[in-house]
């Protein structure tokens, strides 16, 4: 399999990460930058390592050159032992993360966004762009093993997050003010929610069991809650005590599903919503060090929350507890990022860079 080479640097003048032979396992974070779609928080191109058990803190960095176009996807996967980047200039690569070592790299001519992965990572959906709104707008459905297009969806404009189950039965796609699910096995359209989230194209999240998709707002922070068994859009929440005329861009279960927190990003804010009322009910806020992008999701274990500033929260307390800084102290951020657990140097675990319920799945 052909590899690309890619200089693979420390900032920190010592050796290479050497991985114990205890057995133990260690968790990592590991931020890929810089962002494509925001300025805060930037660092050099690559994907910077924390130590989520040592107080989030940093590791180390993995130079990836190519990074500079920045980021608009971040996917991994567990059998593949991989993260799947996208970038700004229609780029999609595999970066294996035992080997450390870029698999394939392919340029694609409509673009690449937020793709997913299937769970045994033989094929990747790549949807075409939020900038993309030509009528076979949708997704790309990319061999894992290759890169190579296996065949082309069209879905509808502006074709932008993707997400595959946590049991890898399905595919939901996020296009202009529509939801759509396919099978995954065969490609074939399962639902599509139409007028959803008021305008545009913007993240949501889903419960373990599928029963309801939060889909973020366009023109004020909020959500709306879409039935996914009827497909019927049953409740629209809008946070604070006035409605908030900025688009909501960030939206994430707790794994436990107690918890729906969405961003503010403008507000410099996430919003915390009592998850297990219907439709969910407001809990308050957390304040953010600084604006940007906007995102938000949660550790595996449901400890950390995370976004698209440096702030690392206690889910639990709601406490600022960490800041992620770089090698050089500098507060680092981007809405790009993955849960990693490793044990001597193979990879045991891997998350998801959207905040997805999980109660009912681990």
């Amino acid at each position: 399999m052909r590899r690309l080479q890619f200089a693979l640097a420390l900032t920190l003048a010592a050796p290479a990460l050497v991985w114990s032979d205890s057995g133990e396992v260690k968790r990592y974070l590991y931020l890929s930058m810089p962002d494509g779609a925001q300025k805060e928080g930037r660092s050099n191109a690559g994907i910077l390592v924390f130590d989520i058990d040592n107080g989030h803190k940093f590791v180390r960095r993995i130079d990836m050159p190519i990074f500079e176009e920045g980021l608009r996807g971040f996917a991994g996967n567990l059998a593949k032992h991989s993260v799947y980047y996208s970038s700004t200039n229609h780029r999609l690569g595999r970066f294996d993360l035992e080997s450390e070592e870029t698999v394939w790299e392919k340029v694609y001519d409509a673009g690449c966004d937020r793709s997913s992965v299937t769970l045994d990572g033989k094929k990747i959906y790549v949807p075409t762009g939020w900038w993309y709104k030509g009528e076979d707008s949708g997704l790309l459905v990319v061999d894992g093993e290759t890169g190579e297009i296996m065949k082309r969806i069209p879905v509808g404009p502006a074709a932008h997050n993707s997400i595959v189950n946590l049991t890898g039965t399905k595919l939901y796609l996020g296009t202009t003010t529509m939801l759509s699910v396919f099978d995954t096995q065969t490609e074939k359209l399962l639902m599509q929610v139409k007028d959803v989230g008021e305008r545009g194209v913007f993240p949501y999240t889903i419960d373990s069991r599928e029963r309801y998709a939060y889909v973020c707002l366009g023109n004020h922070v909020g959500f709306d809650v879409v039935d996914l068994k009827t497909g019927e859009i049953i409740h629209r929440v809008f946070a604070g005590d006035e409605k908030i005329p900025n688009r909501t861009h960030g939206a994430g279960l707790t794994p436990d599903e107690s918890e729906l927190w969405i961003s503010d990003q403008r507000g410099k804010k996430l919003f915390i919503f009592d998850a297990t009322k219907m439709p969910p009910a407001p809990k308050g806020h957390v304040e953010l060090s600084q604006g940007g992008h906007g995102w938000v999701a949660f550790s595996l274990d449901g400890t950390y929350a995370w976004s698209h500033t440096p702030d690392v929260f206690d889910v639990k307390t709601k406490k600022l507890v960490a800041t992620l800084r770089d090698g050089t102290g500098t507060p680092v951020s981007g809405s790009k990022f993955m849960e990693v657990h490793m044990r001597d140097g193979k990879v045991v675990r891997i998350g998801h860079e959207f905040g997805l319920g999980r109660k009912y799945s681990d």
